[in-house]
């Protein structure tokens, strides 16, 4: 049975920084494109980082560029993202999720993402 968990998550004062981790059981992801996404209340679940399978390729949202920085340990098969000077806005539950049909690009759009973890909370206070 696939599963992917996110830990990390927590409230913070803007500015702080949290680093969430997702770690992947029941197979390997080491071929796979892996990504963060995140949903506010009241609004659709949005891009935030992914990372191609070697390691060599990132992308990032325009809203967290300069701020967040995806990696991937394939050896641990593990997908992390350190977030630096949160904002408020940032407030959101935060999903990893894997593209088993990608390898080298990458997707922006959670319906290319074919399993995802439960979610961790992250909440930015002003």
């Amino acid at each position: 049975q696939v599963q992917l968990v996110e830990s990390g998550g927590g409230l913070v004062q803007a500015g702080d920084s949290l680093r969430l981790s997702c770690a992947a059981s029941g197979r390997t992801f080491t071929t796979n494109v892996m990504g963060w996404f995140r949903q506010a209340p009241g609004k659709e679940r949005e891009f935030v980082a992914a990372i191609n399978a070697s390691g060599s390729r990132t992308s990032y949202a325009d809203s967290v560029k300069g701020r967040f920085a995806i990696s991937r340990d394939n050896a641990k098969n593990t997908v992390h993202v350190q977030m630096n000077n949160l904002k408020p806005d940032d407030t959101a539950v935060y999903f990893c999720a894997v593209d088993l049909n990608r390898r080298v690009s990458i997707s922006l759009r959670p319906v290319d993402y074919d399993y995802w973890g439960q979610g961790t909370q992250v909440t930015v206070s002003s």
